[in-house]
């Protein structure tokens, strides 16, 4: 599921070839997202399920999740991917999707939940900074982390010029942590990743 230009979902794209798993379907909430087209052009399905309702009226979070879990349960999809879908997910659909949902977050979390990531490290003047790519609970941005990557920070580094930085090693961790849960590598028991 994305919200934007899909350079995540560009990578998955890209190792799915011999990959354990296959993308069937890419969802967003916005039409016209970038995403969509690199989607449409790798011959995978799309669908735009806006979040809000007929003349910009909202919907409600469990009525758009309602809509989200019908067409990923259409589509057959066994494990749900996040990449830079930006919505927060109703706690009723992150545990009906539990332990098959997950998401990558331009951070070392715990560190760092939320948004403007990357400033925030500036401003801490942290000395390193990075991704991970965790299981998806209800507290956002607190589900466990299944791999991590790190990256410098540099003294003269912009808020763009780390997120470029963080977004090489996104590329590259977020098909290897779910090429490790396609696998049955890690899973999520009680509320922990476990690995074997």
């Amino acid at each position: 599921m994305i919200s934007g230009r899909g350079s995540n979902l560009g990578a998955l794209i890209a190792d799915q070839a011999n990959a354990p798993y296959k993308i069937v379907s890419v969802i967003s909430n916005i039409e016209g997202a970038g995403g969509l087209a690199r989607a449409a052009e790798a011959g995978i399905a799309t669908q735009v399920i806006p979040h809000k309702g007929p003349l910009g009226t909202n919907k409600t979070r469990e009525d758009f999740d309602a809509e989200l879990d019908a067409a990923l349960r259409a589509a057959g999809v066994e494990i749900v991917c996040l990449a830079g879908f930006m919505r927060i997910l109703s706690d009723g659909f992150t545990r009906a999707w539990e332990g098959r949902l997950i998401n990558i977050h331009p951070s070392l979390l715990p560190a760092y939940k939320g948004t403007h990531v990357h400033e925030r490290v500036i401003e801490a003047r942290e000395s390193q900074s990075g991704a991970s790519v965790h299981f998806v609970v209800p507290e956002l941005d607190a589900g466990p982390v299944i791999a991590q990557a790190r990256v410098p920070v540099h003294a003269d580094d912009s808020p763009d010029t780390l997120a470029a930085r963080v977004l090489e090693v996104e590329h590259k961790l977020y098909p290897a942590a779910l090429r490790l849960l396609a696998d049955g590598k890690v899973k999520l028991e009680k509320g922990l990743a476990v690995f074997g």
